[in-house]
């Protein structure tokens, strides 16, 4: 059944080839997957912590964020890309996680496609449904890529009104 599919997802998802991948925090800290993908740095977008990162605080950013409407995503945005262009300016292979690699991490992934592309919302949603039609980012998240958009464009264009979002 697609939704067991879903459900079924041993290794994270590729969103830039070879070298930025969504997950969750199970695939964050199994060590086979790190070594098969070759992942040198992560983005935790969740509460959870772990030992696998002890001592390797420079291949870790850690964004503390409830999975909430009320979380604020929105001031770690400016970081979160430099942190990740710095990493691939360096060769490294990014995995972006969350608790479950739903929502906070799929909205950080559309934060910065729309970054790296300077792209619209809408643009950088599309293409991550279509490498995770199981993503979900919550209202709250949503509105602050909208004024995300604002800060990339100087304008807002998406409509986070339509059903899509």
């Amino acid at each position: 059944m697609p939704q067991e599919l879903d459900a079924f997802q041993p290794y994270p998802i590729e969103i830039m080839p070879g070298k930025v991948f969504i997950g969750n925090f199970s695939q964050a800290c199994d060590p086979k997957i790190q070594k098969d993908l070759k992942i040198k740095a992560h983005v935790n977008v969740s509460m959870d912590t772990g030992p696998f990162f002890a001592g390797d605080a420079d291949k870790l950013l850690h964004i503390r964020i409830e999975d909430s409407p009320e979380a604020q995503i929105l001031p770690f945005l400016r970081h979160m890309c430099h942190f990740i262009e710095i990493h691939l300016h360096l060769g490294s292979v990014v995995l972006i996680f969350s608790t479950q690699g739903i929502s906070r991490s799929c909205a950080a992934v559309i934060a910065y496609l729309m970054h790296y592309n300077e792209q619209t919302l809408q643009r950088s949603w599309a293409y991550v449904k279509k490498c995770k039609n199981n993503m979900c980012p919550n209202r709250g998240l949503v509105s602050q890529l909208l004024e995300w958009e604002k800060t990339i464009l100087g304008d807002s264009i998406t409509n986070i009104t339509d059903p899509l979002y």
